[in-house]
């Protein structure tokens, strides 16, 4: 028996002056179509005649056949993205991505991406943040982890547009999709709405980047199935709500959460904006009466630049044992805490719904109803955090 042997194949697609060497992957992609029926393999297809790739290449771009472009890895240094475009491209299943924290890092005002009235009000609630935690919790986290948490609730008030950093791996044929989607967007973006308006602004902008990097195809730049950006729902609240081996189900949520959420790939994920905004309050200050009002008062004052803290329908679908690996992750003390109470009520919905028609999953779903993670049956906890409130999914930060 032949044993199994892998090449990493070379890797030469990023030119001296930092474009895309795309003549090359092109070439390369063409001689990759050829495996499926060369009988000698791939090294063969390296050095055979040019005239022979190149009508390969010809034939799968312009017949629709363009996996063998995904065989090609770009991976992008994203500088000063907007979170929304971020938000946009993670949506798409095939990708890699690290970015930047709003948990762990400040936000900072540099340029006019941030208005001085997001930075202000950013500023005033991390301290207001600091104390209530500190009232609350501050036997249990010290100064360091207190500030972290009041920057990841002060960020609710800064634009969804807000620039952010990331490296972002995707393959040729991928980001030239996406590429071909914000082009639909763009053409179809009311004029007239600020969200839609300034998000194809900053999509004509990464479209831009993307032919100065010489990363645009045109035989790549097709949609033959009529796809558009996954993103992006329509009518959501119609929908129905679905529990069995399957799922599907509609709640609100701040884009912070469902920037949380949609990184689970293995479920779907759609949002739309409500009609009559509306706002998330962060648990810490909502038994309090005067800062929830401060609070609501603070967010509707920058409104009209949407801020991460507006609350927008949101449809999530998935098989069910992908939800349980879903709350494997976010019922956690660690995790954020809008989308661990989210993943909670789901959780609880799901159970119900199975009970109620005694699907066979009901004895299963209960091993993962008792409270966080760290009390699964088939879990382990590598840090335990010794955070009770945290273990029972009752904490209010």
């Amino acid at each position: 028996m032949s044993k199994l042997k892998i090449d990493i194949l070379p890797n030469y697609f990023l030119k001296k002056n930092g474009t895309f060497a795309k003549d090359s992957a092109i070439k390369l992609s063409g001689k990759i179509a050829g495996v499926c029926y060369d009988k000698e393999g791939f090294f063969h297809l390296l050095n055979e005649d040019e005239k022979k790739t190149m009508r390969r290449v010809n034939m799968t771009l312009n017949n629709g056949h363009h996996s063998v472009y995904d065989h090609i890895t770009i991976n992008f240094n994203m500088q000063n993205i907007p979170k929304i475009l971020a938000m946009v491209i993670n949506n798409e299943h095939q990708y890699t991505t690290s970015e930047k924290s709003a948990r762990y890092t400040p936000v900072v005002r540099t340029d006019d991406a941030i208005t001085l009235r997001e930075e202000e009000l950013y500023n005033k609630w991390i301290e207001i943040f600091k104390v209530k935690i500190k009232e609350q919790y501050g036997d249990v986290f010290n100064d360091s982890k207190i500030t972290k948490l009041a920057q990841e609730n002060a960020r609710y008030l800064v634009s969804v547009f807000m620039p952010t950093q990331m490296i972002y791996s995707t393959s040729f044929r991928q980001i030239n999709y996406i590429a071909f989607f914000m082009k639909n967007y763009i053409d179809k973006a009311d004029k007239n709405d600020y969200f839609q308006n300034s998000l194809a602004s900053k999509m004509q902008d990464f479209y831009d980047e993307l032919g100065n990097l010489n990363v645009l195809e045109e035989g790549l730049l097709k949609n033959d199935k009529a796809r558009s950006l996954s993103l992006f729902g329509n009518d959501l609240e119609s929908k129905e709500i679905y529990f069995g081996d399957v799922y599907s189900t509609v709640y609100n949520g701040s884009f912070a959460e469902l920037a949380q959420a949609q990184r689970h790939r293995t479920l779907d994920y759609q949002m739309e904006r409500l009609e009559q905004k509306d706002y998330f309050v962060p648990p810490i200050i909502s038994d309090d009466k005067v800062l929830t009002v401060e609070w609501l008062n603070d967010i509707k004052s920058v409104s009209d630049i949407v801020p991460q803290g507006e609350l927008v329908r949101i449809s999530e679908e998935g098989k069910y044992e992908d939800f349980i690996l879903k709350c494997k992750e976010r019922l956690c003390s660690a995790a954020q805490l809008e989308i661990m109470r989210q993943t909670r009520d789901t959780l609880l919905d799901y159970k119900k719904a199975l009970e109620e028609k005694n699907h066979p999953l009901a004895s299963d779903i209960i091993k993962y109803s008792k409270g966080a993670r760290c009390t699964f049956p088939d879990y382990t906890c590598a840090s335990d955090c010794n955070f009770k409130e945290g273990k029972s999914l009752i904490r209010k930060i």
